[in-house]
Order: structure tokens, then C-alpha cells, then sequence
């Protein structure tokens, strides 16, 4: 793990941003699946189940999702790499940020025909989400702002588990457990 998070440090500009494009890619597509078949179907469930393939493939194919950066580069740091810098590690972040959040637009762009449209059902779905769990704890003030806080850092936490499994794992099963397990939890948590 932290040969992986120094080897992030030092890749490239080019190689972090395609990484970073292509994990997004594959969540948010992932996701988009998920809602879609949980939108037409009424099976919350079902996309649940469905949704952790996106995880698997970006793990196989070897891409960087944020949560993986968010776990790997420190480790480097901690261990004193040679040449591994906060300055480096904040690099890395902010590439595979601005890589996730470019993805992140251009999905917007797509559900609402470049914000000329409301978005359909689908969209709605996927907004839905995202306000719920920010929007969603405006209501308690301080309060909510912490417990949002620590919800962040506790998925993030979670999810890392992922990065971490799938490297251990040995094959393709091995890799659905952690995956299927973090993307159910989190549909169940999204009131």
C-alpha cells in the first residue's frame, strides 16, 4: 500500500488526470445504472447489488478513485518516502478531484441537456441523493454540519476499505465482498 501511494505521488500530471477521469467515468456510469434500474424498477435493492461492479472494474482496471488517493498517498508520507511531500500529496489529490468533479459536470450536463432541461426521473433520483446528504443537514445548524462531517470521513473510511481489499484479493470474487458490502450500506443510509 505504500509502494502504490508513492508511485501516485510521482505519476505523472497526464497518467493521475486519465485515471482519475476513467474511475470517475466508471462510477458514474456505475451509479447512473444503479439509480436507473432502482428508478424503474422500485427495487432499491436491485441496484444496490448492481452497483458495486463499477467499483470492481475500476479496481481490475487499476484506476484511482478519490477515495483510493485519499488512501494511499498519505501512507507514503507517513513513511517518510524519499522525495514525498505534503506539497506532492496535494497534487495528487487535487488532480484526481478535478478529474472526479469534471466527470461529475458533464453527467449534470447529460441528465439536464446542458441545464437547459429539468432532469428526468433518473436525475431527479441522483439530485435526490446528493441533497439529501448535504442540503439535507442545513436544518440542525452546527450540529449538522459536524454530523455531516463525521458521515463524510466514516463513508470515506469505508469505502477505503475497498481500495484496501481489492488489493489483497486475489481474484474477482474476492474483491465483490468488500465492494457489494460498502455500496449496500451506503444505499441503505441514504434517508
Amino acid at each position: 500500500m505504500i509502494h502504490a501511494g508513492e508511485a501516485k505521488v510521482f505519476m505523472s500530471t497526464r497518467d493521475t488526470l486519465i485515471r482519475a477521469y476513467m474511475a470517475g467515468a466508471i462510477l458514474s456510469l456505475a451509479a447512473a445504472f444503479a439509480v436507473t434500474v432502482t428508478v424503474q424498477t422500485g427495487q432499491p435493492i436491485i441496484g444496490a447489488l448492481l452497483f458495486p461492479v463499477g467499483f470492481c472494474l475500476l479496481y481490475l482496471l487499476g484506476f484511482d478513485p478519490l477515495t483510493g488517493v485519499l488512501t494511499l498517498v498519505p501512507l507514503a508520507l507517513i513513511d517518510k518516502r524519499p522525495g514525498v511531500r505534503p506539497r506532492g500529496v496535494l497534487r495528487n489529490w487535487g488532480l484526481v478531484f478535478a478529474g472526479a468533479l469534471t466527470v461529475a459536470v458533464m453527467m449534470a450536463v447529460i441528465f439536464t441537456f446542458a441545464f437547459s432541461v429539468d432532469p428526468n426521473a433518473v436525475g431527479k433520483a441522483i439530485s435526490k441523493i446528493g441533497e439529501s446528504r448535504t442540503v439535507g443537514y442545513a436544518d440542525h445548524g452546527a450540529t449538522g454540519m459536524l454530523t455531516l462531517f463525521i458521515r463524510g470521513v466514516l463513508c470515506t473510511w469505508m469505502v477505503s476499505t475497498d481500495v484496501v481489499a481489492a488489493m489483497i484479493s486475489t481474484n474477482v470474487i474476492g474483491m465483490w465482498g468488500p465492494c457489494w458490502s460498502s455500496s449496500t450500506w451506503a444505499s441503505s443510509t441514504r434517508s
